[in-house]
């Protein structure tokens, strides 16, 4: 079996702190810290731990991290109303989660017309 460094399925906890994109504020550095608080609290972020205990990440996780992301830091919600969407059966985070970021697509593009238009009028 390959080891899990050679499969770019799996994601060190370094790699997925980039995609998520925590930094710490003050220095600038990866906040790996972060992840790991949230696999304590989240019993949906289960890493594979493989060779040198060292925790890789697959999409389906990292999906999961984004979505307790995106409802902490953008919907500013409570651990505790994260926990609950998350366990729930019926839960539209989903729909919330992936409307959020059409809106984000939508608008770059809307933001990017806008400037060529303003480029036009430059000339």
């Amino acid at each position: 079996m390959n080891s899990a460094k050679d499969n770019s399925k799996y994601k060190t906890i370094g790699e997925v702190a980039q995609i998520l994109n925590l930094f710490n504020k003050k220095n600038g550095s990866l906040s790996t810290h972060t992840i790991r608080f949230w696999e304590k609290e989240f019993k949906q972020v289960k890493p594979k731990i493989f060779s040198g205990n060292r925790r890789y990440y697959d999409e389906s996780v990292i999906d999961i991290l984004k979505k307790i992301k995106y409802l902490l830091k953008v919907k500013g919600m409570t651990l505790n109303g994260v926990k609950k969407v998350l366990n729930s059966e019926n839960s539209d985070i989903d729909e919330l989660y992936n409307t959020s970021i059409t809106q984000k697509k939508i608008i770059k593009s809307k933001i990017l017309n806008i400037k060529k238009l303003l480029n036009k009028f430059k000339d």
